[in-house]
């Protein structure tokens, strides 16, 4: 028996896709295809944070410089206002690499629900529903392997 993939609750295997506890037997599954779902928005407002979070500080250190130069006030002051707007610049470089992280695990989740359908023993049924795009992408892909795999050889058919 040959596993194509295996996490807590999805176990695709040469002999059968077992998903939250149901088993369903290669040999009655017919067909394999996908659904998506609606954009969330949550997601993508998500995002869009994130996004400010990380440009925030640089604009923030731009119009202060640009604020102390439209002020014409002494060099002492520009200079400190200058310079404190650098350090609000400079603010943001510890923070990025763990907001850019977040943003591209925002990515590998997707923004929409996704779905693997099967017909089952001549009926269409739910294998999964998830909101991560790289693991639904993972299951999807095994079920195909394992379909495909499972297909007898006809005689004069190359794979």
């Amino acid at each position: 028996m040959v596993t194509y993939y295996d996490d807590r609750s999805v176990q695709v295997t040469s002999t059968s896709v077992r998903v939250d506890g149901r088993s369903y037997a290669l040999a009655d599954i017919t067909m394999i295809w996908h659904r998506r779902g609606t954009r969330s928005w949550r997601v993508l407002v998500g995002r869009g944070a994130l996004g400010a979070a990380l440009a925030g500080p640089l604009v923030a250190a731009v119009l202060g410089i640009g604020v102390a130069v439209w002020l014409h006030r002494s060099p002492t002051v520009t200079i400190a206002i200058v310079g404190a707007s650098v350090l609000v610049g400079l603010g943001v470089g510890p923070v990025a690499d763990f907001l850019f992280e977040h943003l591209d695990r925002s990515y590998a989740r997707g923004s929409r629900q996704l779905e693997i359908w099967a017909r089952w023993r001549g009926q269409p049924v739910r294998l999964l529903r998830t909101g991560d795009a790289l693991r639904f992408g993972q299951i999807y892909r095994a079920v195909q392997r394992a379909v495909e795999h499972s297909q007898p050889v006809r005689p004069g058919i190359r794979r």
